[in-house]
């Protein structure tokens, strides 16, 4: 089966890519850098000709409000008219849990209105909803840095490794369309601030880490189920700790 994977060369992509190909099934890994740009529009026709799937992991480049909501409504309308074209079967977007309650942000609206055209698009479909990521609680840290110390959410958090996101992504390429969406988070639910300080340990950074339960997460203020799952989510094998002792470098 020929399955596109659009973002294939970011951190979930790379890894989707890995085990989809593992499985024996052609996989184009489409980016800008490999000349597929849903943007532009670039590329699009020949990537997909001939394919069954296509997985959506591709992120706005700027989490500036207007650029964020540009580039998923002009990526979104680009891929998708690009796959009725070529038949696609079943289109599958990454995004976030909590996106529906979280719209006072720019990027949440962006993913909000990226879904809406999925959804209306009459392309079978599956949206994946993830927490985030263990990779980016360095990134949350910097976004609440100020002189030296790390202002972050007290918020319940359930974050989720790559590895499981990636697991999830292949099966569910494999899988028949939900035309509804699916839930996956970490097996582990703590206070944010906690993650981000046991994070900034391990990696020898000397920033403290301040409670604040108003500080702001994509422009946004949180409160305990803002970022945790529903009922019945698919639960990642990786606890956080056992990611940190394994994990070399900051990535």
């Amino acid at each position: 089966m020929k399955i596109v994977v659009i973002g294939g060369t970011g951190l979930i992509g790379s890894k989707t890519v890995e085990r989809l190909r593992a499985k024996g099934h052609e996989v184009i890994a489409a980016s800008p850098n490999s000349g597929v740009n849903t943007v532009t529009g670039e590329g699009l026709a020949e990537a997909l000709a001939g394919a069954q799937v296509v997985v959506d992991l591709a992120n706005s480049p700027s989490f500036e409000d207007k650029a964020v909501m540009d580039f998923f409504q002009t990526s979104g309308r680009n891929l998708l008219g690009a796959e009725k074209t070529a038949g696609v079967k079943h289109h599958i977007a990454l995004s976030v849990v909590g996106t529906d309650r979280l719209q006072g942000s720019g990027y949440f609206r962006g993913k909000k209105a990226q879904e809406d055209l999925i959804r209306e698009s009459g392309i079978a479909y599956t949206i994946v909803h993830s927490t985030q990521f263990y990779e980016f609680m360095g990134s949350i840290a910097q976004s609440g840095t100020v002189g030296g110390k790390a202002l972050v959410s007290t918020a319940f958090v359930q974050p989720i490794a790559s590895d499981d996101v990636a697991d999830v992504m292949a099966q569910v390429a494999l899988s028949a369309p939900l035309n509804g969406m699916m839930e996956i988070a970490g097996p582990d639910r703590v206070p944010l601030n906690e993650l981000v300080a046991r994070y900034l340990k391990k990696f020898g950074d000397p920033r403290e880490v301040v409670a604040d339960p108003h500080a702001l997460y994509f422009g946004v203020e949180l409160d305990d189920g803002s970022l945790v799952p529903g009922a019945d989510p698919h639960i990642g094998r990786v606890r956080f700790d056992d990611w940190l002792r394994t994990s070399a470098r900051k990535p």
